[in-house]
Formats: C-alpha cells, sequence, structure tokens
C-alpha cells in the first residue's frame, strides 16, 4: 500500500499527514505565531520556513523522506481549473512563484510538496485548488465589463463534504443542489448544481461575510475613498481586506474561540454585535445563492473550524431553515484525508490525472 504524505498550508497553520492508501499514520496540526509569520512581507517568503516545519515533522517522527511514495499539497492560486487531481510540473510552480494569480498560504502546498518529491525522484500532486472553476457563464459578470467575478473558495473541502452529504442523502452528487458554506479565517459559500459549483462568494478578493480576518464584501465606493484619502499603499489596501479585517479590524483579534467565549458571557455588547452581525451575512450570503436555483435546494452544509461553536451556530441555522430542514454540520475540515482519497482514485484510474 502507497505512502502518501499530504501537506496543507493555511494562513496560521501547516497541516501535515502520512496516510498508508488511505489509512492515516501520523497528522499534526502546527501553529504559526503572528509575531513569526510578520517577519514574511509575502506568502512565498514563508517557504522555507513552512518547508522546515514539514521536515521537523518527518524528522520527529522518524519517517524517512524515500519510504514515501506519492507526496500531495493544498492546491493554490493558479489559473481557472476544472475540478481534478494534477500533476504538479514546472510551469505550476513557476506561476506560484511569482503569485500569478494571487497571493494565498495555499501557494506554498505545491511547491512544499514538489520539493520534497523532487529530491527522490517521484511525484507530485495537487487536488481540487482553490481556483476551481464551474461557474455558470452569468455568474462571472460583475457590473463593469474591465472586471470579471473569479471562482476562488475552499473547493477542496467543499467538493469533499458535499459529496459526502449526498452519499448520506442516498442521492448523487451530480443529481442534486447544495450550498456548502465553509467557515474558517476565511468564508466561501458555493452553489452545487448538479455537481458543479456554479455560483459562489469569492473567499479572498472582497466578497461575501466577513470572517475572523477578512473584511468581505465593503462598500466599493466608501472602501475606494478611504484608501485615497489615506494614501494607502496596495499591500496595505489588501491587508484591510485580507488579513486584518473582519472580526480582527474590530475587536483587535482573530482567535474566534476567544471572541465567543466573550460572547457567552454575555457582557460586552461589542463582541455581541460583531458576532451577530457575521452570522447575519452568513446567513444573507447562503439565502442569496437559493436564488439562482429558484429555492430549489436539497441540503445546505455548514463546514469548517467556526461550526464547531454550538452558539455562533444557532445564529445561523434558524435564520436559513427556511430554503430547506435538511441542513447538515460537518465541523472542521478534513483535507487532508481528501487529497490521500485523490491520490487513491488516480492511482486506481477512477479519475483522471489531469495536466497543469
Amino acid at each position: 500500500m502507497s505512502l502518501i504524505l499530504a501537506i496543507n498550508p493555511g494562513n496560521t497553520s501547516t497541516k501535515i499527514a502520512l496516510f498508508k492508501g488511505i489509512r492515516l499514520l501520523k497528522m499534526e496540526v502546527i501553529r504559526h505565531s503572528k509575531s513569526d509569520l510578520e517577519k514574511y512581507e509575502h506568502f512565498i517568503d514563508q517557504l522555507q520556513y513552512r518547508s522546515d516545519s514539514v521536515n521537523n515533522f518527518l524528522d520527529k517522527n522518524n519517517i524517512d523522506l524515500k519510504s514515501i511514495d506519492y507526496f500531495i499539497g493544498r492546491g493554490g492560486c493558479l489559473r481557472p481549473l476544472i475540478s481534478g487531481l494534477y500533476e504538479v510540473d514546472g510551469k505550476m510552480i513557476e506561476d506560484l512563484k511569482i503569485a500569478k494569480y494571487g497571493e494565498h498560504a495555499s501557494n506554498l502546498g505545491a511547491m512544499i510538496a514538489y520539493g520534497l518529491s523532487s529530491e527522490m525522484g517521484k511525484k507530485a500532486f495537487i487536488l481540487d485548488p482553490v481556483c476551481v472553476d464551474e461557474l455558470d457563464p452569468v455568474a462571472r459578470i460583475s457590473g463593469h465589463p474591465a472586471i470579471e467575478r473569479k471562482s476562488i473558495l475552499h473547493a477542496l473541502n467543499q467538493k469533499m463534504v458535499a459529496r459526502k452529504a449526498a452519499g448520506e442523502l442516498g442521492q448523487k452528487y451530480q443529481d442534486i443542489n447544495i450550498i456548502v458554506a465553509h467557515l474558517g479565517s476565511g468564508i466561501s459559500v458555493g452553489l452545487h448544481k448538479k455537481g458543479r459549483i456554479v455560483d459562489i462568494s469569492n473567499a479572498i478578493n472582497g466578497e461575501g461575510p466577513f470572517s475572523p480576518e477578512r473584511s468581505g464584501a465593503l462598500p466599493t465606493g466608501t472602501f475606494l475613498k478611504y484608501v485615497f484619502d489615506n494614501g494607502l499603499s496596495w499591500p496595505d489596501s489588501l491587508k484591510m481586506m485580507y488579513g486584518e479585517g473582519g472580526i480582527y479590524a474590530y475587536l483587535g483579534t482573530n482567535d474566534f474561540e476567544k471572541v465567543m467565549k466573550k460572547y457567552k458571557d454575555g457582557n460586552d455588547e461589542k463582541v455581541k454585535m460583531i458576532i451577530e452581525a457575521m452570522a447575519y451575512q452568513i446567513s444573507k450570503c447562503i439565502a442569496s445563492l437559493a436564488a439562482p436555483v429558484s429555492g430549489n435546494i436539497d441540503a445546505i452544509i455548514i463546514t469548517g473550524g467556526l461550526a464547531y461553536s454550538n452558539a455562533f451556530m444557532q445564529l445561523i441555522v434558524p435564520a436559513i431553515e427556511f430554503i430547506t430542514k435538511k441542513i447538515l454540520i460537518y465541523p472542521g475540515e478534513d483535507e487532508l484525508q481528501a487529497m490521500a482519497e485523490g491520490i487513491i482514485k488516480g492511482l486506481k484510474g477512477e479519475i483522471e490525472i489531469l495536466k497543469y
């Protein structure tokens, strides 16, 4: 049975797992402090730092790099791609190095996997990268021809939980309509129509609800005026939207558990307002994606780290039950498992191994 190393770099963590086939052998979530990450201006600058985390995992668990058969990383910002398993090649690495299609921590996944696999003369892969693009043509229209809406979302986890839900409903993913809300440090909501994600709230480029560290859909004119009035640079403007927005901007922390503890204590009116506002925006975004299929939704899935909070779920679920009573909550994400399963399906010929 093949040994598979799966690597998932997030904004503030690196998740690493070793699988034998699809059976988990070892797994670790490495949390990176804000002070450590602030040393690096761009995600690409973190490559050695994150690679060292993976090497430390291997050393600590006495895992010989030579014993690993396949390497897979979380897919990052690339050109628009169809859903699937992709072999990492030089062109993909080149695009990621220069952040040709955008900056994100997930860009490092393919790069770390490719670096390790190249040392051993083996192959590296990505599965369902954040740039999976299955949008309907009408969903690409933004309101101005100079700007097209783009598909960037937590595609790996969204696809996995949608297929899981379809199975639990006794249906095929290709036959039903599901809305998936991935609630993490970033929030993406996708409409899965008959096996395709036909519309989304872009998790990076200023759409959808605000999150623990992202601003979501700011009023465009007001945002532009603020940028110009305050002479903000492009990087500083991005920080307002991504990294230093959302809960962090309002409350000075992106620690959702800490904030929810204050919320449940009930003594901080500002915390109460911000948490309720985020739940309000998430509910509104979910409801808006029922419209393209005339409300014909078979299930709504809420997933990601924020879904562990029952108190937060109680703010969202009652607001969206009018769409469907089938609301499934899958807390966290199991993207490492999904990556291992993707490799095995590719090896068995159950899914095609695609070229970038």
